[in-house]
């Protein structure tokens, strides 16, 4: 008898899609959040990162000084997540995903929550920006633990030849977010005057955060530890650090194009419409919402297509799709001559290609790292990842377009970004997916 003949039979299929369902509500409630944060940019810096004087109840007056500070904060919630991404992936990689992914749900929800609470600059001062500062941190911590631990999850639940289209549940999950914090953001831009908007209706969303959280620990407390059905037995001695540090690395790089794309087409845009082009705040909200929904319309195809033809292809397709696009795209927007239906086309195209890279992207990492070191290895990549190309998206893009005047700035980003993540991508293996998990 083999090894592989031992192996637990497969859970029951209910099983499966309960775990899927209890490890994707984690990733809405996180980037529902960041989605949040990204459209009401401009509203934070003119209640947080300018003084009373500096801008008028309808957040006139805000500065690209203001501007790129809110960013800086973004950016530092996602320089703790490598940090989040190692503590929590060691905790769950040593007593289990269940306790782990409890623990960062409660943690961002509670410092999502306490946003909404936040008393704002021209009520405390100079302590409003640092408290946000603070919990945004929180949110990084919990961030970076909950994506190695929800795709650890579901990829090592899915049944055989399903891996792709499990791990594609979380960047759907992920655009249904950034989908639900933008859709959130312009129903009270269109429901709201500016002043009220500016003034109080900003805190709405954030305080939405609650019930979503309480629904996620819900699921996730009747949750089981995954089966190993799906994976090879482990033997021997655990990968070197070496090994890990360079596995870390090559994810890194596969999916740094889908972190820099993804935040500058799908989060980075209502500011920047606004700052660019002139665009009103439900304008460059509405743009947000078609993008996101491109992005969402083609995750869940693009993991199930990963798990018939492999990876690398598809991949491959949405990172050099970008280096192509990106700039005509861009110009597309920025014409003054484009219809409202062209300017829709182009956006849904920059979202769709985002979603090729994302729908296969959380297995092809999960295949990367075995079972015991899962949760931290593929964590560390994604994170470092997010960090580097995503967390500083909107601060590089604001102050190099203030610095050099390029509106194109945002298109070079992405495709240069997407154009080092194709050659990443090329040292995929091509029959990766049809081999167990380690």
């Amino acid at each position: 008898m083999t090894p592989t003949d031992l192996r637990p039979a497969a859970p029951p299929r209910t099983t499966a899609r309960r775990a899927l369902l209890a490890g994707s509500v984690g990733n809405f409630v996180e980037w529902y959040e960041f989605g949040v944060y990204g459209c009401f940019a401009t509203v934070i810096a003119a209640n947080f990162f300018t003084p009373r004087a500096g801008a008028d109840a309808a957040g006139a007056g805000v500065g690209a000084g203001a501007l790129v500070a809110t960013y800086a904060s973004f950016a530092l919630a996602f320089f703790f997540r490598p940090v989040g991404a190692l503590l929590f992936g060691r905790l769950g990689d040593r007593f289990g995903r269940r306790p782990t992914l409890l623990l960062v749900v409660g943690l961002m929800t509670l410092a999502t929550t306490l946003i909404g609470f936040l008393p704002t600059q021209a009520a405390i001062g100079a302590a409003a920006p640092w408290l946000l500062t603070v919990l945004r941190v929180l949110q990084g911590l919990s961030a970076g633990g909950e994506f190695g631990g929800a795709v650890s999850l579901m990829t090592e639940y899915a049944p055989v030849g399903r891996r792709g289209l499990y791990g594609a549940w979380q960047s759907f999950t992920v655009a249904l977010g950034l989908l639900a914090g933008a859709g959130t953001a312009a129903a009270l831009a269109a429901a709201l005057s500016g002043p009220a908007l500016y003034a109080w209706g900003w805190r709405i969303p954030f305080l939405l955060a609650l019930p979503l959280g309480l629904v996620a620990l819900w699921l996730r407390t009747a949750l089981a530890e995954p089966p190993v059905h799906s994976q090879t037995p482990e033997h021997g001695k655990p990968p070197r650090r070496g090994e890990l540090a360079r596995a870390v690395v090559l994810g890194t790089g596969r999916v740094m194009g889908w972190s820099a794309a993804g935040y500058t087409f799908l989060v980075v845009l209502p500011s920047y419409l606004q700052a660019a082009r002139g665009a009103t705040l439900r304008e460059a909200l509405l743009a947000t919402a078609l993008a996101n929904l491109g992005f969402a319309l083609t995750v869940l195809p693009a993991g199930r297509l990963s798990d018939r033809t492999g990876r690398r292809p598809v991949m491959l397709g949405g990172a050099l799709g970008v280096v192509v696009l990106a700039l005509p795209l861009l110009r597309l927007l920025q014409s003054p001559g484009a219809s409202p239906a062209i300017r829709a086309a182009a956006v849904l195209v920059a979202g769709a290609l985002v979603g090729l890279m994302a729908g296969p992207g959380p297995a092809m990492l999960a295949e990367m790292f075995p079972r015991r070191v899962r949760c931290t290895g593929l964590g560390l990549a994604y994170s470092l990842a997010n960090a580097v190309f995503s967390g500083c998206a909107g601060l590089v893009i604001t102050a190099l377009v203030a610095r050099t005047g390029d509106t194109a700035v945002p298109a070079y980003y992405a495709a240069g970004a997407c154009g080092v993540s194709a050659l990443a991508l090329l040292t995929l293996r091509g029959n990766g997916h049809r081999e167990p998990l380690r």
